[in-house]
């Protein structure tokens, strides 16, 4: 795992789409085609302005995967991830060869079982995560499960996730979070080739701190990025000042 450090928001979200479309481009140039997996949320805000900015990515080469999903929620509510990544990326880009969303709205199980065996078909090249107050990754909060095989799952929120989704302004009252929702698992994410996970913001730095240097566990959900040789996590200096300056100028893992 690699950290890089920039002053600002803008500046994270800049070097993480710029390293995120570099890798979506050396998949199409080594095997014709990319396979993508898109996080959602306030963390992702610059990262994918810049991602959809990058007018070299040929995005009819490119299958994306929906990273998670709230159970229940309609397609044209604010906080629906199914909206966000709809405004945010497939209205902003070319048309994709495909793309997956997760539909919060179909029976859970079915909804898992579907997505699982389109996963099964396409090795993932680039996975774009964040991480959460919580230290969840996806909506693995913890004590996450590190230990199942199944791509896709469904998921309770617990307490510090839903006060995040609420503090964010996506929901109006706290009460309207939902509990569930339909997540990647852990075991997936980490079967990507390469991932870039984009962190900003103060409010985030105590989860980075205990996620990227404390012992690797379930009760630290994105700890386990520590293990993986092709992530860097991009952070801005607010969400970085945790970090030891051992951390904070080099690479842990």
């Amino acid at each position: 795992m690699k950290i890089v450090i920039s002053p600002d928001p803008i500046a994270m979200g800049r070097a993480a789409g710029t390293a995120a479309a570099e890798l979506i481009l050396g998949s199409i140039a080594a095997h014709g085609g990319a396979h993508i997996i898109l996080a959602t949320g306030a963390s992702q805000f610059e990262t994918l302005n810049h991602l959809v900015a990058d007018k070299r990515i040929d995005w009819s080469k490119v299958t994306m995967f929906h990273l998670d999903e709230y159970i229940g929620l309609p397609p044209g509510h604010p906080a629906s991830f199914r909206r966000y990544l709809t405004e945010r990326f497939l209205d902003k880009v070319p048309a994709l060869k495909e793309y997956f969303l997760i539909d919060g709205e179909a029976d859970a199980v079915a909804e898992c079982d579907r997505l699982n065996q389109l996963i099964a078909k396409y090795p993932i090249d680039v996975a774009l995560v964040g991480i959460g107050e919580n230290g969840h990754l996806a909506f693995n909060d913890p004590p996450a499960d590190f230990e199942t095989e199944t791509p896709y799952l469904v998921v309770e929120l617990d307490e510090a996730c839903r006060r995040q989704q609420f503090g964010e302004g996506w929901f109006p009252a706290p009460g309207d979070v939902p509990r569930r929702a339909i997540s990647m698992s852990i075991r997936q994410i980490m079967r990507s080739a390469q991932i870039v996970c984009s962190v900003p913001d103060k409010r985030k730095s105590l989860a980075v701190g205990e996620c990227l240097e404390g012992p690797v566990g379930p009760l630290h959900p994105a700890s386990i990025l520590q293990t993986h040789p092709g992530c860097t996590v991009f952070l801005d200096e607010a969400a970085a000042g945790r970090l030891s300056k051992a951390t904070a100028h080099g690479q842990v893992g």
